[in-house]
């Protein structure tokens, strides 16, 4: 291993370039929302109308993607997102690279099941 691939497996994740993927020590202390209509806050999502609902397969999707790519800070995560409903949407998240590693890292049952030879 060079001193590069040193450097890049001690930093940080990204969610985007210069930003920091934000993840929480342990998935219990996810207690958000589980159903009906929710308002996101503006700073993490922009447009006048900020309602999701959440019984929606697709918006809920939406949401959890939205969340964890924009989110600053464990406490926006545990406001918003729920851990069995991540857990149960995960594989079907559409992440930048950095996040989705970074929660892998941290939180193994994210990562990916590979079946018994």
């Amino acid at each position: 291993m060079d001193r590069r691939d040193r450097r890049a497996a001690a930093a940080p994740q990204q969610a985007r370039p210069g930003r920091h993927a934000v993840v929480v020590a342990d998935l219990a202390e996810l207690h958000g929302p589980t159903g009906g209509v929710v308002q996101l806050p503006h700073r993490l999502f922009w447009q006048r109308d900020r309602g999701v609902d959440l019984a929606d397969t697709h918006l809920l999707t939406w949401f959890y993607e939205t969340v964890l790519r924009e989110a600053r800070s464990s406490t926006e995560l545990r406001a918003w997102l729920h851990g069995p409903t991540l857990v149960r949407l995960w594989p079907d998240l559409f992440l930048p690279r950095g996040i989705r590693r970074a929660w892998e890292e941290r939180h193994p049952q994210l990562r990916p099941q590979v079946p018994a030879p």
